[in-house]
């Protein structure tokens, strides 16, 4: 089995188990509707995996642009967002090292955390230049590890 592969056949298993930790985590916006965190951590899945499959780091910067915009409008706070990002990492990690051999360790971890950190440093270069009134961030630059025009 390769990364892939563990992707698409743990989806369901993987954004119940994220869905189930952010329950936990207690986030004012998160503990309203269960359906709903569960439907868009599904979304961030899928991003992930289409990322990762592409080796395309611009849809998860775009989503995660509008996901800023979004969010913030709606008062969330940065930290609620990232910890959505984050707990979805840790799931994925935990699937990685209970499915996959420690010879694809590297691989994987390196192309998941890549795509969710684009993910999280685009929500937060962006959130940083809503709160700042337009002032922008700056940004790392990760292409070399992706093809992105980002």
């Amino acid at each position: 089995m390769d990364l892939l592969q563990l992707l698409e056949t743990s989806r369901a298993e993987i954004v119940g188990e994220a869905a189930e930790a952010l329950s936990h985590a207690r986030l004012k916006h998160y503990d309203i509707d269960a359906e709903q965190t569960r439907e868009r951590l599904a979304t961030l899945y899928d991003l992930t995996v289409e990322c990762v499959r592409q080796r395309n780091l611009d849809p998860m910067a775009a989503h995660a642009n509008a996901l800023a915009k979004d969010r913030h409008r709606m008062g969330y706070d940065l930290h609620e967002v990232q910890t959505a990002f984050n707990v979805l990492e840790e799931v994925i990690w935990k699937r990685i090292t209970a499915e996959l051999t420690p010879q694809q360790y590297p691989e994987a971890f390196g192309l998941t955390s890549t795509v969710l950190g684009a993910g999280k440093e685009a929500l937060a270069v962006e959130y940083v230049s809503l709160a700042g009134r337009g002032r922008k961030a700056e940004t790392l630059d990760l292409s070399a590890l992706f093809s992105s025009t980002y």
